[in-house]
């Protein structure tokens, strides 16, 4: 199981600047890092308690970002799911950069409205 390093603390960052939240980030920079994982191994990895592994995956499934697998497992207990990427990392960095473009946009266009005045 790959740990986090300074690289990927800097992409890290670089998305929080972006917009995503810190949680999510780690989530997914990890999952940029392996083929596929579990909660639990994302949370080792990314060092994240398993509420925070919960949200990040339902916000990045919902944003079409991941994939989660259920995975067959003896007795009871908590379900057990694999994550992996839907598509390729440029790809989602590419809808982080269309939505960063949107709000430049949208910025510019208050801005324009304040100065008519």
């Amino acid at each position: 199981m790959p740990e986090l390093d300074e690289k990927d603390e800097q992409l890290i960052k670089n998305l929080v600047k972006a917009g995503l939240q810190r949680n999510i980030a780690k989530a997914l920079v990890y999952l940029k890092k392996v083929e596929e994982s579990t909660s639990v191994e994302i949370e080792r990895a990314a060092r994240l308690r398993q509420p925070e592994v919960s949200i990040a995956m339902q916000l990045l499934e919902k944003k079409g970002w991941i994939v989660k697998k259920d995975i067959k497992k003896e007795g009871k207990g908590r379900p057990v799911y694999k994550y992996r990427l839907s598509k390729p990392f440029s790809e989602i960095v590419a809808e982080i950069e269309n939505d960063l473009n949107k709000k430049i946009e949208e910025i510019k266009s208050i801005i324009e409205g304040l100065k008519s005045y």
